[in-house]
């Protein structure tokens, strides 16, 4: 079984980078499927998003759901980074790769990975306003869970 490159860092990763070093010299995937996920400004308000994690707990937890969706969809490489640290709008928070030999796989595995780790993985984010005043801490939303829900049977 291929095992997933999970990464929790405070740096940038850059998405052709990470692409080329899941496909190069591979000739068993067919499709590649990235999601990227980036700090919003919300309307001009947010200066940035501040995201702690929990050591080892996030890298383990990241790493159980991607092993999962290497696993019932059956993809031939999985990379999943996650940043912490303070992060500006515009910036990158998080990068999801699912490649597989169809379209289909690659897009439910990185789907799957997405939605459990939006709700499963030890994150918390507070929002700091372009004021410079602190805000709270952003709790979870209702339609992450859901979306995690209709996976059902893998959690």
């Amino acid at each position: 079984m291929t095992s997933p490159l999970v990464k929790v860092q405070r740096e940038d990763f850059d998405l052709q980078t990470e692409i080329d070093r899941l496909t190069n010299g591979r000739h068993d995937i067919g499709a590649v499927v990235t999601f990227s996920g980036l700090c919003r400004d919300e309307g001009g308000m947010l200066g940035a998003l501040e995201l702690e994690h929990y050591p080892g707990m996030a890298e383990a937890e990241i790493a159980r759901i991607a092993t999962l969706a290497i696993e019932r969809f059956e993809l031939r490489g999985l990379t999943a980074i996650h940043r912490y640290g303070r992060i500006a709008p515009g910036e990158n928070i998080v990068l999801v790769i699912a490649a597989a030999p169809h379209r289909q796989a690659a897009f439910d595995g990185a789907n799957f990975v997405m939605d459990f780790l939006k709700t499963s993985a030890p994150f918390w984010k507070k929002e700091h306003a372009k004021d410079g005043t602190e805000g709270d801490w952003v709790s979870a939303k209702d339609a992450d869970d859901a979306a995690r829900d209709k996976w059902a049977g893998d959690k």
